[in-house]
Formats: C-alpha cells, structure tokens, sequence
C-alpha cells in the first residue's frame, strides 16, 4: 500500500494539470478541458492513481462519446488499450504509460563504481552526440531534452554514454528523464546517473515522478525505490465529418 501522501501529492498533480475541475474517483467522469495538459491538445487524456481515475476531453461531443462508451469500466480497465479499441473508434493512441513515485523514506541510491558528472544547464551541445547517436523513439521517450535540472552523466572515453536529469513541474513535481547509449546498456549506468538525478530532487524536496514504458526502465525505477501507483494513456478518436 503507497503512502496516503504518496497518493495524495500524486494525484494532486495531474488534477492540476486538466485544467478544469476534475477530482480523482472511482467511477469515470470526463471533463470538457481544450486547455488540458494531460496529454496533446485534441486529444481524450486518462490518469489512473491507486484505483480512481480522471479524464478530460477537448469538446462536449468527445466527453459524452467517451463517457457513454467507458461508464461501465472498472478504473483498471481504462487506461488498457485492447479495451478501449472495443468501446470507441481510434486513429492513434500513446500509452499506455506507468506512472511511479517516490517516498523519499524508501529511496534506495546506486552508488556504483563509474563516477558520475554533473553538467549544468544548458547542456544541449554536451549531450548531442548522445541524442544524435539514439533513436528518435528512445529520445522521444526519455524526454530527455526536455530537462530543467543539471544532467548527470557517465562518460567512457570522453564520451557521455548514459543521462538522466529531471524537468520541472507544477507542484514541486520532478519528472524524471534517462537515456543510455544503446551499446552500453546492460551495465548498470542507466540506474548509477537516474540515482543521482533523484537524489538531486529529493534534496530540493521535489516529489519525484518516473513515466515509462517499457519494461526495462520501470525495473530501474523499482530498484530505486518507486512505487507504480497507477497508469496514463492518451487517445486521439476518429470524427465524423458531415457530407455535402
């Protein structure tokens, strides 16, 4: 079981970021919010935490089609897409994405051999070659150039071979970003700089926030510390235009 604050400073966030009144419940209730930041603009967003669920939506029409299709459904179930690809008519969906924080009472750093460096901001060009050697996808999912914190690094030869950092979000929230080079991974250097970069934030009392998806960088999270308290998933619905 999380910690009721946990929960609550968790829960807190994505509330803030609808951007209408919306407040965590078992039972789904979609919001009109154009201005919604949980996920892109236009699209219908739903936020998981400890079993109670809020989701918004950019137009009238799309929170009834979605409330009228997802009503019924257990909060687990909706952020599951096979699920939501039976009740509504999608063009794309992103997610879903675990969500996991941290108690800082459970934090458990990695002080590993490889020494890790802090460069602080601005860091783009020191991170270049890193970005320019990685996948579009694995930087995309990192959100890694979209960090406001010092990147922490680990370099081999010079060159920076892992990253991690954290941005700034409301509520003294830091959500965490880690990048390792594809060839070096395996070797424990994605867990040695996203510990150091936790460590950073809790220091600073920030609430820290790990969204992922794959397998791989959830299982750094636990190791960590986190807990996976819920889950997020973004959807972009088919519309019917008139003809004539």
């Amino acid at each position: 079981m999380s910690p009721p604050s946990l929960t609550a400073r968790s829960r807190a966030l994505w509330e803030s970021l609808a951007d209408a009144p919306v407040q965590f419940a078992p039972a789904l209730r979609v919001a009109v919010s154009a201005g919604s930041r949980l996920g892109p603009p236009g699209w219908v967003d739903i936020v998981v935490i400890s079993g109670a669920a809020i989701a918004t939506a950019p137009t009238p029409e799309a929170a009834g089609t979605v409330q009228q299709a997802l009503r019924a459904l257990p909060a687990a179930a909706l952020t599951d897409p096979e699920i939501l690809s039976t009740r509504l008519r999608l063009l794309e969906v992103l997610g879903p994405a675990c969500l996991a924080y941290l108690d800082p009472a459970e934090f458990r750093p990695d002080h590993g051999p490889i020494a890790v460096e802090q460069v602080p901001p601005p860091h783009h060009e020191d991170l270049g070659s890193l970005i320019t050697a990685s996948s579009a996808e694995d930087v995309n999912e990192s959100a890694i150039t979209k960090i406001t914190s010092p990147a922490f690094v680990t370099r081999d030869h010079g060159t920076i071979t892992s990253v991690a950092g954290y941005c700034d979000w409301p509520g003294e929230v830091a959500h965490v970003s880690v990048l390792t080079m594809a060839s070096a991974r395996g070797r424990g250097l994605a867990r040695t700089v996203a510990s150091a970069a936790v460590s950073h934030a809790i220091n600073r009392g920030k609430l820290a926030q790990w969204r992922a998806r794959p397998e791989a960088s959830r299982r750094v999270a636990r190791v960590l510390g986190f807990r996976e308290l819920g889950s997020q998933v973004c959807v972009r619905l088919q519309t019917h235009r008139p003809s004539g």
